[in-house]
């Protein structure tokens, strides 16, 4: 009996230990921090240019479809929250012949039927009310716009500035490179000297004939300004990575471009 005692008690110290345990047990901080990597934000800018006329042709520019939906719909999917500035502010014009039939892909499509992102197009902020604190990247879609205001727009040039001084990723496909003409490093040099970079080549400006047209060449200044220029064939998809710096050269590479910009913010 005396056996049958002292077990008993045994066996009640062991439970009541097992279940304070089981109350002073926390959730592993490895777990935490993988719940709250999973629900990281990512805020990233788009900037548009405003400009939508082509020289004096008479004809009308603006940004390039497929440029602008196809990292808008990769990156969104993925997450993350945009949004969309121009230097005026309001409606983004769209370069009419990237809205043709000719130049759709299932982005431009879902863009076509994607009423929220049309509004935005016609609604976009205005770029100087944009603090850089505020996102995590800023993405530069093409187009021949950006030749005009947002090479030499100063509130364009100081934010890249901004964002670069930062570390954090800035991204410009094919004319949209055009918007870092004028910008400077730390050392007040050109941003892209010394720096692996690509955009839209003087033989696909040649291809669409626009080479007399446009105020600059975007392969010939990245070149002059000291960047370490590299292309493909024409119309090849084909992106570059320096360092938070990221560049594409055509229409083709703005997936490319939108994928090396996720992988930054990872």
């Amino acid at each position: 009996m005396k056996r049958l005692k002292i077990l008993v008690l045994l066996l009640t110290v062991i439970a009541v230990s097992s279940c304070k345990n089981t109350k002073d047990e926390k959730p592993s901080e490895k777990v935490s921090e993988e719940k709250v990597e999973l629900q990281k934000e990512m805020k990233i800018l788009f900037v548009l240019t405003s400009h939508d006329e082509l020289g004096d042709t008479g004809e009308k520019t603006g940004f390039w479809v497929e440029e602008f939906a196809n990292p808008y719909y990769t990156l969104l999917d993925k997450g993350a929250t945009i949004t969309i500035a121009t230097p005026k502010g309001g409606a983004a014009p769209i370069d009419p012949r990237s809205d043709a039939p000719d130049a759709a892909t299932e982005y431009t499509k879902r863009f076509d039927k994607d009423a929220e992102a049309k509004e935005r197009i016609a609604n976009t902020k205005v770029l100087a009310n944009m603090n850089p604190d505020d996102f995590d990247a800023v993405f530069y879609p093409g187009g021949h716009g950006p030749l005009w205001d947002l090479a030499s727009d100063t509130t364009s040039i100081a934010l890249i500035e901004k964002f670069n001084s930062q570390e954090k990723p800035i991204a410009f496909v094919c004319h949209a490179p055009a918007a870092l003409k004028n910008v400077k490093d730390a050392n007040g040099d050109p941003l892209v000297k010394g720096k692996k970079v690509t955009g839209f080549t003087n033989t696909e400006e040649a291809a669409v004939g626009l080479t007399e047209v446009v105020p600059f060449l975007v392969e010939d200044m990245l070149t002059e300004n000291g960047g370490i220029y590299s292309k493909k064939d024409d119309w090849a998809a084909y992106a570059i990575q320096d360092g938070n710096l990221i560049t594409g050269q055509n229409p083709a590479s703005s997936e490319l471009v939108a994928e090396k910009l996720l992988e930054s913010l990872k």
